[in-house]
């Protein structure tokens, strides 16, 4: 079922949904970028010294048990002579589109999921009358000229094209022709399907179930109280029946929400502290709005205060906007309802949601000077966002953004829902 056969005349009947998936992308850019590096154990994340955690490592660092969302001070015990960086998001993201465009000129159908993940329809007949393995060879040949390569798992939906893409890596492609999914998904642990994090398998664990298969035949009922809908999705999904629709990526009016968040390198227990990191944490968000000329309604606040425990507030804004000097002091007014003394603070995260509908918005007594000062306030955020794009970050800054420079992790969040 996995193994790709060499009759590309084979009839595939039904839909072919693929995943590419680029393989240690980060840190296959920095050896593509540094041929130096090449065949040496490589880690993109940060610092050691600053509760960093790691982004991404080669296959070479691998080797050593380091892996993604590793804490960086365990990732450099496990590999004492890697070559670390804090990477360079701004390449990651050029070289991301280009590995889109390959798929784009293979079909239309291509939905990107993040940085390093898309999936695509190359189902016969509706595009092309080749066969969708064929197909899959030449997008990893093509992949390959651009300097990474990229593992692909093909199916009838994105469920089974998901798990298949990351049963050989790196340059795997793994094909579960039609009819054998079911077959392909049983024996898999429940884990191995998206979707389904440590706290949902434990669940399944405590109903005796374990793998994919035995998800596949449980009751229905059953997984529906312990669950609610989300149970009987998942038992169609694990029977590999999920009738999946690849859907083009949002433009940016369908953008659902853009944020930013950092976590710092000592816990904030100060409210003075946490209200710059707020307002630090917004001009960057409002950054990335400008940027994408977006103006959101709705303003959430997050606050993480360990690994495992985190709280978010929401509010609506009197009106769309992308300046930070508005929404981040809506954020601010909502660090109070998460927020205690006493309590210390580990990361904080600004987002700006609500883009397709203008919020309600509030008479001024003086609409003409509250006009002009909006307006001044939007044109120097403008102006601050040219400089920093042609000079860089370190051009221009506000004291909130001077106080924390240098103390945070290193290790930015790669967004999906915006990039």
């Amino acid at each position: 079922m996995d193994d790709v056969r060499n009759s590309d005349a084979l009839d595939w009947a039904g839909p072919a949904v693929g995943l590419l998936d680029l393989d240690a992308f980060f840190a296959s850019v920095e050896q593509l970028d540094h041929p130096e590096w090449r065949g040496l154990p490589v880690i993109v994340g940060g610092s050691a010294e600053h509760r960093g955690v790691v982004s991404t490592a080669s296959y070479e660092a691998r080797r050593y048990g380091v892996h993604s969302a590793m804490p960086s001070a365990t990732a450099r015990r496990l590999c004492p002579d890697a070559i670390w960086t804090r990477g360079n998001f701004a390449r990651y993201r050029e070289v991301s589109r280009s590995v889109m465009d390959v798929l784009c000129a293979e079909t239309p159908l291509v939905e990107q999921v993040s940085i390093d993940e898309a999936f695509f329809d190359v189902t016969p007949g509706r595009y092309s009358r080749e066969s969708p393995i064929a197909i899959c060879r030449r997008i990893q040949a093509r992949v390959a000229e651009l300097g990474v390569t990229c593992s692909i798992g093909l199916g009838v939906n994105k469920t089974v094209a998901k798990i298949a893409s990351e049963r050989e890596k790196p340059r795997g492609l793994t094909v579960v022709f039609p009819g054998t999914e079911r077959a392909f998904l049983a024996p898999l642990p429940v884990g191995a399907m998206s979707g389904v994090g440590p706290a949902t398998e434990r669940r399944l664990k405590d109903l005796g179930i374990r793998t994919l298969g035995e998800l596949s035949r449980a009751d229905e009922r059953a997984l529906e109280r312990e669950f609610g809908v989300l149970g009987p999705r998942m038992r169609v999904r694990a029977a590999g029946e999920e009738r999946s629709r690849v859907v083009e990526a949002a433009a940016p009016e369908e953008v659902k929400s853009v944020s930013n968040e950092r976590t710092f390198d000592r816990d904030l227990a100060d409210r003075d502290d946490l209200v710059a990191a707020v307002r630090h944490i917004a001009a960057m968000t409002g950054r990335r709005l400008r940027k994408k000329g977006l103006e959101g309604s709705t303003v959430t606040l997050k606050l993480k205060f360990d690994v495992s425990h985190a709280r978010t507030a929401q509010r609506q804004l009197p009106a769309p906007t992308s300046d930070e000097r508005v929404f981040g002091e809506v954020a601010v007014g909502l660090l109070d309802e998460l927020w205690a003394p006493g309590h210390r603070v580990r990361l904080v995260g600004v987002g700006v949601s609500g883009f397709g509908a203008a919020a309600p918005s509030q008479m001024s007594l003086f609409p003409e000077d509250e006009g002009q000062s909006a307006r001044d306030r939007s044109e120097l955020g403008r102006v601050t966002d040219r400089l920093r794009e042609r000079f860089g970050d370190g051009v221009v800054g506000y004291g909130r953004e001077l106080r924390f420079r240098g103390h945070t992790t290193g290790t930015a969040p790669m967004h999906k829902d915006d990039e």
